[in-house]
């Protein structure tokens, strides 16, 4: 009887325990809205996030950090709650830390690298280490609910109190919105991190990422690789500075399947530009993807120990506000809602307004490159030959001012055709030819069909590299392979410079490993590999394209490939780079832009699916050298006593040369140059995406305040402002290139690719734009050749470009007008026929208008032309001509 009543007993209890359960499940997967109390409980439910604090003998604890799929529920991490106030009587020391690896002291860089090795020094600070001041953890002693679904907590340490109010937010149901209050008790130094709403054990990260120094899919072992280089996040609660931090929101991702980041409000971060001096240097915020016990966690800490703001006395104040956000979706897809919702991206565009049209510097730059004196030509007697570049006054290693250097040598081909200068064609295109024959060795041995240096010296009559005497196979592709493949595109004919190209492929294919992959470089005397610490994780295959594009041998494409592949296994697919600038020790830069277009070109040849996936999201990765912060206003700032507004000048939208914890904008910030802007407008036309379309225009667009007012040449870094092309005069070629890229790919994006001309090659070195001109277009199915002649068309608005093409078969120019405002316009373009074809006389005869979808409306009178063009649409003039005798 006894074991009758035990076995009911049981049965009862366990349906008791089953009932139980299941409750708690239907209450998990139905979590109620708003927030709720007991005595010991505390809960933020939405219909996206769900968060439950429980209070126990070491303060308020998270139990439980919950994020919607569907109708259940997936954890966020291992919840916490945890807090961290960092706390120094005086100003921390400033003595790099110590960095270690494979129980040896690392010496990084080298001390010839003079221009980064003072960074690294304060990079590896205890601030930036996470090492300095007094560590105080706690669990918040009080809690309560509040009024409007927020909860508070409240805490003493010896140093200060802390109270820290939390709330859904109501527009954005995946953000839960934080302010801290520190009140100091003590005089001295203060920083207040973010609380560990949750972490992640090492084996569930999936993917993290701090925008604009680091990314990867495990931590890495070798704290350089990550810290300097961004392979993989580092292994030790490194603190960034916020200057090279592209989007102020740390990123985790888990195996799970959760993102959760932690986004700074607007105006905690620095401004680069406050009122009427340069402050990009400021330390306001710092930013990790660990907490101070080196958890995976996103983390921020304002203000930063020992910089402004973190001076207090006892009893004053610091508050600050900040979100989490937890999605189940992909990085990208909590990174745009920094972006757009945060950061309000797209506002920018509203606002870019420009004085001076994209056409109008291509004309602008034009006349400054055919003048001797402002572009500071030069041409020199080499081994018999003269051989012209223009003067590179940068950093060269054994340079005495007498650097040379041509950058672009499409555009320098592409622009001698568009505009028939004969000033081009007879001064400065044999003598750069002769320059690039020269720049490559031909003498049998190991360098042989290798390029001998990016820069001619004159004094000492010899090529040189940037730094170091070394000689890297990228350079083979750079200034071998895409400098002469895109001479051939428009001297196919030329014989020597195919034999020349044959002889660059061949060295390439010569030093690819079996794997596909290639060395760094070579020691020029030696010959042996130098840089050995890091990989080539940079688009060298793409030589080989050049070569299988022009010569036409199977064996390049092949090796292409197997190049390829090995990239995308190991530099795509674990999101690590290395750059191509010497002077920086090839840290991560415009290469890896640049390695998009590289992947899209194969593709385009082979029609293989991995090519185009890996380009995606290797442009993807790229989104993260865009400065996206902090929001561009109407606010009126002085720049050397001219008033500008804020947004003129403003780093948004802007890549950078080569970013982190050493690149040149940590201290130069990012670059107006935006090589990048044509192949995202590729990208957004492939994918959809309008993060690349919008990148793009808000790098090219409105950018007057870097625009030099003399020559129309952009200053190389924001630091600079409108100085112009300073050292680099250069650089004006590489600016022809990105634009007319820019140009011709927004044609073919608004007309859905019914505007569209053919690509060269990828420019050395600054990024993905490609030359054109070298073979006819089609402009909605009818052949077209570009031109591009000074005083032919005048738009009457500066937000108006526009680009013209003559049909090569009949007498027809077409003009395509590119609205680049966020309204409709209205223009009156003016046109002179005499500047249509040299020394011949011409008149329009009929007129008509080619809509975006192909509509053609016959205009009555092609002498006076009406346009309505609507926000970010194009309108294509089509005018039919005659020549008189």
């Amino acid at each position: 009887m006894s074991h009758l009543l035990y076995k009911k007993s049981f049965l009862f209890c366990s349906s008791l325990v089953i009932l139980s359960v299941l409750t708690l499940l239907v209450m998990r997967c139905s979590a109620p809205q708003g927030q709720s109390t007991a005595k010991d409980k505390l809960e933020l439910a939405g219909s996206r996030v769900g968060l439950t604090w429980q209070k126990n003998e070491q303060g308020w604890q998270v139990q439980r950090a919950q994020v919607a799929q569907g109708n259940s529920w997936l954890d966020a991490g291992i919840p916490s709650g945890e807090y961290t106030l960092l706390y120094s009587p005086a100003k921390p020391d400033s003595t790099p830390v110590k960095i270690m690896h494979n129980g040896k002291e690392v010496n990084f860089p080298e001390p010839d690298f003079k221009y980064i090795r003072p960074t690294w020094l304060k990079a590896t600070s205890p601030v930036a280490m996470n090492t300095a001041g007094e560590a105080f953890h706690f669990f918040p002693a009080n809690g309560q609910a509040g009024a409007n679904k927020q909860v508070t907590f409240t805490h003493e340490t010896p140093v200060a109190a802390v109270q820290a109010n939390w709330s859904l937010d109501d527009k954005y149901p995946s953000d839960v919105v934080v302010q801290l209050t520190l009140t100091a008790k003590k005089d001295g130094y203060f920083s207040l991190a973010t609380p560990t709403l949750a972490s992640l054990e090492q084996k569930a990260l999936a993917w993290g990422i701090l925008p604009g120094y680091f990314q990867g899919k495990e931590l890495q072992k070798n704290f350089v690789l990550a810290y300097a280089y961004g392979q993989g996040i580092p292994d030790k609660p490194v603190v960034v500075r916020e200057r090279t931090a592209t989007t102020l929101s740390p990123i985790l991702s888990s195996a799970a399947g959760v993102t959760m980041a932690v986004i700074a409000n607007p105006g905690v971060g620095r401004d680069p530009w406050e009122k009427d001096h340069n402050t990009h240097k400021l330390w306001q915020l710092g930013l990790s993807l660990m907490n101070r016990k080196s958890e995976l966690t996103p983390t921020l800490y304002h203000p930063v120990l020992g910089e402004k703001g973190s001076r207090l006395q006892a009893g004053e104040k610091i508050t600050y506000g900040f979100r989490y956000t937890l999605q189940a979706a992909d990085w990208f897809t909590v990174y745009k809602h920094a972006i757009y919702d945060i950061y309000r991206f797209s506002d920018f565009l509203a606002l870019k307004k420009t004085k001076q049209s994209l056409t109008d510097r291509l004309l602008a730059m034009h006349r400054y490159v055919i003048n001797d004196k402002t572009s500071l030509w030069n041409v020199e007697d080499f081994e018999g030959a003269k051989i012209g570049a223009q003067s590179y006054l940068g950093g060269v290693v054994g340079s005495d001012k007498d650097a040379m250097k041509n950058s672009d040598y499409g555009a320098m081909w592409m622009l001698a055709s568009a505009t028939d200068d004969p000033i081009l064609q007879k001064t400065r295109l044999p003598f750069a030819r002769n320059f690039k024959l020269k720049q490559q060795e031909i003498a049998p041995g190991f360098f042989q069909g290798a390029a001998v240096g990016q820069y001619y010296l004159a004094k000492s009559k010899r090529f040189t590299e940037e730094w170091g005497s070394h000689v890297e196979p990228i350079s083979l592709t750079y200034y071998t392979m895409l400098d002469l493949g895109n001479i051939l595109l428009f001297n196919p004919q030329d014989k020597e410079l195919r034999e020349r190209l044959r002889l660059g492929a061949e060295r390439l294919l010569t030093w690819q490993k079996p794997a596909g992959n290639w060395e760094v470089a070579y020691d020029r005397n030696t010959k042996q590999p130098v840089y050995t610490d890091l990989t080539d994780l940079r688009p060298t295959f793409y030589g080989l394209i050049v070569a299988y594009r022009m010569l036409g041998d199977q064996k390049y494409l092949d090796a292409a490939v197997r190049g390829a592949d090995w990239f995308i296994q190991n530099a795509v697919r674990k999101a690590h780079f290395t750059g191509v600038c010497g002077d920086v020790r090839f840290v991560n830069d415009f290469a890896t832009g640049q390695s998009a277009q590289a992947l899209l070109d194969l593709f385009d040849i082979t029609k293989e699916e991995r090519f185009k996936t890996s380009a995606i999201e290797a442009a993807r990765i790229y989104t993260a050298s865009i400065y996206t912060h902090p929001i561009p206003t109407t606010q009126t700032k002085l720049v050397k006593g001219e008033e500008r507004k804020d947004w003129q000048i403003s780093q948004v939208g802007l890549s950078f040369e080569h970013g982190g914890a050493i690149g040149s904008a940590t201290g130069n910030g990012p670059i107006p140059l935006a090589s990048h802007a044509g192949l995202f407008l590729r990208i957004s036309q492939l994918t959809g995406e309008p993060l690349y379309r919008d990148m793009a225009r808000a790098a090219a667009l409105g950018r007057d305040a870097f625009v030099n007012p003399q020559t129309s040449v952009a200053s190389y870094y924001w630091r600079t402002m409108d100085a112009g092309s300073g050292p680099f005069p250069h650089h004006a070629w590489w600016q022809i290139g990105w634009i007319t890229d820019y140009l011709l790919s927004e044609a073919s994006l608004r007309s859905g690719n019914k505007i569209s001309f053919p690509r060269g090659f990828i420019t050395p070195k600054v990024g993905p734009h490609q030359s054109y001109g070298f073979a006819p277009g089609t402009i909605f199915n009818q052949k077209a050749n570009l031109v591009l002649h000074d005083g032919l068309v005048n738009a009457g608005n500066p937000n108006v470009d526009y680009i013209s093409a003559l049909a090569p078969d009949k007498n027809r120019l077409y003009i395509a007008f590119l609205n680049n405002q966020a309204e409709s316009v209205s223009i009156q373009p003016q046109l002179n026929a005499g500047k249509l074809i040299l020394n011949k006389k011409v008149n329009f005869k009929a007129a008509s208008v080619i809509t975006p979808s192909g509509e053609t409306n016959t205009l009555a009178n092609p002498q006076n032309i009406s346009l309505q063009i609507p926000a970010f649409s194009l309108s294509v003039l089509a005018l039919d001509f005659e020549t008189v005798k």
